[in-house]
């Protein structure tokens, strides 16, 4: 049956903030993913350990204001260090129970100082091993404030049963160049992750699914008001904007003729779980590829920078 894969959409809540408490949330979707037989189980953006809200509650762009420097600071200590061992747990348990995932982090990148964050995508395998670590190419918007911007060295794509497998974060699924770099590869499974709603994932998620003939899947995050924990920093002044629903969820996944499999899923946290066919993959193929008959290489083709990008290399 290595045709059908069985995915989990993790909809959940992050411990706003609080990546220990965050972890073991996770620990438990993947555990509860892989009893139910998901052999690929999906986290939103950001979601360890959460997506900035702050941002539009606070003043967010004014300058020099101790609000946001303090928020910052919280969050960047709760960020992932990668090479310090922080996902260890989490290959772990994937490894125990033989399942793939996609986690959405925020990452303190080591190889650029270990002071500014990414928003990264991070895959890791069904034996336990992180075979890719995508950095957001570029921040959205008032992301900018507190994210850096990334690099190529994540556009890779990943063998799952007979499925190719790839992702990008939030309005980079916008992009049609990085896309194309996933195609051009053989994705054919394509994973979108969003810090939520449904109005970021109710168009692109059909549209990209009929560009590209391919399975796409959109995991958001779910957060309300009442998540944000008691001890976060400055919390009154966050609580005195927030709406009552910051994040509505939105997951779906659209077939490779762009149909629905599953429509945007709203207000409701817990894991949603679809089997896929890959034959309808080669199905939908056969009058459209993107990147193989319907393509014209002679004409245009994008050349794509993998390099891991650093400030200093050094030569001893």
């Amino acid at each position: 049956m290595d045709n059908i894969l069985k995915v989990a959409m993790a909809q959940i809540a992050p411990v706003w903030l609080d990546k220990r408490r965050t972890l073991e949330k996770i620990k438990d979707a993947i555990k509860d993913a892989s009893g139910e037989g998901a052999d690929l189980v999906v986290f939103g953006e950001a979601l360890l350990p959460g997506y900035p809200f702050w941002l539009a509650l606070t003043d967010g762009a004014k300058w020099d204001l101790k609000v946001n420097k303090e928020l910052h600071a919280h969050y960047v200590r709760n960020s992932i260090q990668i090479e310090a061992g922080e996902l260890n747990e989490i290959c772990k348990i994937a490894k125990e129970h033989g399942i793939a995932i996609y986690l959405g982090i925020m990452e303190r990148a080591w190889n650029r100082g270990g002071h500014s964050i990414y928003a990264s995508l991070v895959y890791i395998d069904a034996m336990g091993e992180i075979k890719s670590v995508h950095r957001k190419l570029q921040p959205t918007y008032d992301e900018r404030l507190t994210w850096a911007p990334g690099d190529g060295n994540g556009l890779r794509v990943h063998s799952l049963k007979q499925f190719t497998v790839g992702g990008l974060n939030c309005w980079e699924n916008w992009m049609p160049l990085a896309r194309t770099a996933l195609y051009g590869q053989g994705e054919n499974l394509h994973i979108a992750v969003w810090p939520g709603s449904d109005h970021n994932t109710k168009d692109i998620t059909r549209f990209i699914a009929r560009e590209s003939r391919s399975y796409v899947v959109s995991v958001s995050a779910f957060m309300t008001k009442e998540d944000f924990p008691k001890n976060t920093p400055h919390l009154d002044a966050i609580i005195a904007k927030s709406p009552g629903i910051l994040a509505n969820g939105g997951s779906c996944i659209a077939g490779p003729d762009g149909e629905w499999l599953i429509e945007p899923v709203i207000n409701k946290e817990g894991l949603i779980y679809q089997e896929l066919d890959f034959n309808r993959v080669y199905e939908e193929r056969q009058n459209f590829d993107p990147v193989g008959h319907y393509s014209r290489p002679d004409v245009t083709r994008l050349t794509v920078n993998r390099e891991r990008q650093s400030t200093v290399e050094f030569k001893d």
